[in-house]
C-alpha cells in the first residue's frame, strides 16, 4: 500500500459511514420529492403536464363563467333600476267638516330614477274617488296636490334609503 493510503486507513470506516449517511439523506429527498410532486400532480397520469392543462382549462372556464356573470348582472341591475324601489304614503281628511276621517290617502310608487305614479283616493260616505298621476323624475305633469306631494316625498325618501 501506498503511504497516502496508509495514512488514511484508520479513517476509512468513518469515510464510509459518512458516504453511507450522505446516500441515505440524498435518497430522503428523492422520495420527499417525489411525493410533493405526486401531491401537485392532478389528473389521471399524474403528470405535471397534464395539471397544467387542466389548470389552464379551469382558468379557462373561469374566465368564461366571469364574463357570462358580469352580463348578467349588468342586465339585472338595468331591471332593478325600473322596479319600485320607493312607497310613500299619506293619510288625510279632505273634508273641513270632518266627514270620512282619515280614510283618504295618497301613494306614491317610485323607480331609481323618480319614475312611477301616484295614486290617490278620496273617500266620503257615499262614494269614493280614484285618482292616479303619472311621476317622471320626482315630478308630474299633472297638478299635484299637498298629499300627493309629500307622498312623492316619501317614496324618493324610501328610494335613498334603499340605495344605502
Amino acid at each position: 500500500m501506498p503511504a497516502a493510503i496508509a495514512q488514511l486507513e484508520p479513517f476509512i470506516p468513518y469515510i464510509a459511514l459518512g458516504a453511507l449517511a450522505l446516500s441515505l439523506i440524498s435518497v430522503g429527498y428523492a422520495i420527499t420529492l417525489t411525493m410533493r410532486l405526486k401531491r401537485l400532480a392532478l389528473g389521471k397520469n399524474g403528470s405535471i403536464e397534464e395539471s397544467i392543462a387542466i389548470l389552464l382549462r379551469d382558468s379557462k372556464d373561469t374566465k368564461q363563467f366571469r364574463t357570462e356573470l358580469e352580463k348578467y348582472l349588468k342586465h339585472a341591475e338595468a331591471r332593478l333600476r325600473g322596479s319600485i324601489q320607493g312607497v310613500g304614503m299619506v293619510r288625510f281628511n279632505p273634508f273641513v267638516s270632518g266627514q270620512g276621517g282619515n280614510q283618504s290617502f295618497s301613494c306614491a310608487f317610485l323607480d331609481e330614477r323618480g319614475n312611477g305614479v301616484v295614486l290617490s283616493t278620496l273617500y266620503a260616505r257615499d262614494r269614493v274617488g280614484v285618482y292616479a298621476k303619472p311621476v317622471e323624475n320626482g315630478a308630474s305633469s299633472f297638478e299635484l296636490s299637498g298629499e300627493e306631494q309629500e307622498a312623492i316625498a316619501k317614496a324618493k325618501a324610501s328610494v335613498a334609503q334603499n340605495k344605502k
